[in-house]
């Protein structure tokens, strides 16, 4: 479950999470998504990089997901230029977790940061702190489909709905 609320809330970012019709759209093609967590306690640090093939039908739906997501709910979303905040409280399974976070985008970039707390600790960890950096890197090659995954050694990875 963890790992599904970071997933949606990777692909979901650049385009917002709010109900504005006035978010502007992210450039269509190859995406370079950087993910560095802390968790605590221990201060325990990952780096993740995947490269993700999207279109704004695909963006929609991971928006969707997010804001959908069972046991949540938006406490507050603000746009001010091109930054977007957002507060939100979901609860899985007997476990509170708040967050906040901002991302401030273009339509080839995308910068967010985003604090979680979690009452009872969740898997082990009180809090995390997320920082994801976006960028469009080309078209997506041939043979690939919005949603697919492009792995290091250049192995396409379908998504499992096509």
């Amino acid at each position: 479950m963890k790992a599904l609320i970071l997933m949606a809330a990777a692909i979901a970012m650049p385009a917002g999470l709010a109900d504005a019709a006035d978010l502007p759209q992210v450039k269509e093609g190859l995406w370079q998504i950087r993910m560095q967590t802390v968790e605590n306690p221990g201060n325990k640090k990952s780096d993740v990089t995947t490269t993700l093939c999207r279109n704004h039908e695909y963006d929609k739906s991971a928006q969707a997901l997010a804001k959908n997501m069972k046991g949540c709910t938006s406490i507050s979303e603000n746009l001010d230029g091109s930054t977007y905040s957002s507060e939100t409280r979901c609860t899985v399974g007997g476990t509170v977790i708040d967050s906040k976070g901002t991302v401030s985008y273009t339509d080839t970039t995308a910068h967010g940061e985003t604090h979680a707390t979690y009452t009872p600790a969740f898997y082990g960890y009180t809090d995390e702190t997320i920082i994801q950096d976006q960028k469009y890197v080309g078209d997506c090659p041939a043979g690939m489909q919005s949603g697919d995954h492009l792995l290091p050694d250049g192995t396409i990875q379908h998504r499992a709905k096509h």
